[in-house]
């Protein structure tokens, strides 16, 4: 899960980025919906690289940024909206974290 404090994505992806590049792998490129983020390039400039984003305005869940590391594979992460009450963040946070919970990260805000 991911609580960014904005809705200005080429701003808040560089410490996501970075985070994952030192945990899992170099992340080269990302997914996320239009419609929840601010307008933003399809190069975004991260520590050291840039990233490839993949824009879509539909069939693609909006509270969710996929990132893919070459030769790693993907990872989904909840997007908690920024301006979200921190206990309810907390709580979504959580659950996006139980591997027995198969909610699409939608379904979880609309808890």
């Amino acid at each position: 899960a991911w609580w960014p404090r904005s809705d200005d994505l080429a701003a808040e992806l560089p410490a996501l980025i970075e985070a994952f590049d030192t945990s899992w792998g170099r992340v080269t490129r990302m997914a996320a919906h239009r419609g929840i983020w601010r307008p933003a390039p399809c190069d975004l400039p991260v520590t050291g690289h840039t990233v490839r984003a993949a824009w879509y305005m539909s069939g693609f869940d909006p509270h969710t940024v996929r990132l893919f590391a070459y030769g790693l594979g993907r990872r989904d992460l909840l997007v908690v909206p920024p301006g979200t009450e921190k206990a309810a963040a907390e709580r979504l946070m959580r659950a996006a974290t139980d591997r027995t919970c198969h909610l699409t990260a939608s379904a979880l805000l609309a808890l």
